[in-house]
């Protein structure tokens, strides 16, 4: 009894410690998802609140899961992903590197200048829950101030309705025709100047322009829209991208809802697009200005509304 007592004291618990895992804190936090407010900031070395380290054994999970119990509590539940666009914002740094918003040097131009410099530049739309919403600008038409007969600021005039053409170069002129369709300008210099945005190449957040398009469009057919139907048209660019009567007069330099980036990134600058100048649309009442050429395009662009044939081969013959 004495020699089985003693074996019993010789004996030591033999602890067994589990690898340590380096790459999970005791704690995870939890990172930020795209749709918050802090976009692209990722807190270093945490992993999210419900993944679980590998390493850890059966045996000490249970343990594990007892000390993370208070602080999980303490984590809202995440957020099922949107699909309704990617959600991302200039005013944080992303994995796509978007650049940042042109300024007011870019739009202190003449309005047929800044009209051709408008190619290929990239419109954002931010809706209220995150949602940005981007497309290439493939067409625009200039109006060119009081001596223009199809500007609405022909003659001078000035009035509530087309103030935003009078006010700094930048500034928002959306209008209403038809009574329930909106068109969207950009002011230019010059008195009653602006840029009115024809057609753009939907780039980012198709889905959710499909499903603007559909809910605010006057026909409602049974087909989905195509891509190409999304935004080729001054009236539907608006309608896919939600913007208003309320847009009216905003500085698209300083818009937190609305802005433009510069298109470089696409691989395509202003100076190396094919650019189609023709007449402009919808305008036969302006006499001898019907016919001024001053709609431009991107040629052989499928996002464009209305192309121009005779104007396209008469840019091949100059070219030649």
């Amino acid at each position: 009894r004495m020699k089985a007592s003693v074996d019993t004291r010789a004996r030591k618990p033999v602890t067994v410690t589990p690898p340590a895992d380096t790459d999970q804190p005791p704690f995870p936090g939890r990172a930020r998802q795209p749709g918050d407010a802090g976009a692209g900031f990722r807190v270093a070395g945490y992993r999210e609140a419900h993944q679980k380290p590998a390493s850890l054994s059966r045996k000490i999970g249970p343990k594990k899961q007892r000390l993370t119990e208070p602080e999980q509590q303490q984590i809202p539940p995440e957020r099922p992903p949107s699909t309704l666009g990617v959600q991302r914002s200039i005013y944080f740094s992303s994995p796509e590197g978007h650049p940042t918003r042109l300024g007011p040097e870019f739009f202190d131009q003449p309005a047929v200048t800044l009209a051709r410099a408008f190619l290929g530049q990239v419109l954002v739309r931010r809706l209220t829950d995150g949602t940005e919403l981007r497309g290439r600008i493939v067409e625009t038409e200039a109006y060119l101030g009081p001596e223009d007969e199809a500007a609405h600021s022909r003659g001078g005039r000035q009035t509530p309705r087309n103030r935003g053409m009078f006010m700094k170069p930048g500034t928002l002129y959306v209008y209403i025709i038809y009574g329930m369709y909106f068109c969207l300008n950009v002011s230019s210099q010059g008195d009653g100047a602006c840029v009115l945005l024809r057609a753009l190449e939907p780039m980012e957040g198709l889905e959710t322009m499909r499903q603007l398009r559909s809910t605010l469009r006057k026909s409602s057919v049974g087909r989905a829209l195509k891509d190409r139907e999304l935004c080729n048209g001054p009236s539907k660019l608006c309608q896919a991208l939600a913007i208003d009567k309320s847009f009216d007069q905003r500085d698209l330099t300083q818009d937190e809802a609305v802005w433009l980036e510069c298109g470089s990134h696409t691989g395509l600058g202003p100076s190396e697009l094919a650019v189609v100048t023709a007449a402009r649309v919808g305008i036969g009442y302006a006499g001898e200005w019907t016919q001024k050429p001053l709609r431009f395009y991107i040629q052989g662009s499928p996002w464009v509304s209305v192309t121009d044939r005779v104007a396209e081969q008469t840019a091949c013959s100059d070219k030649l």
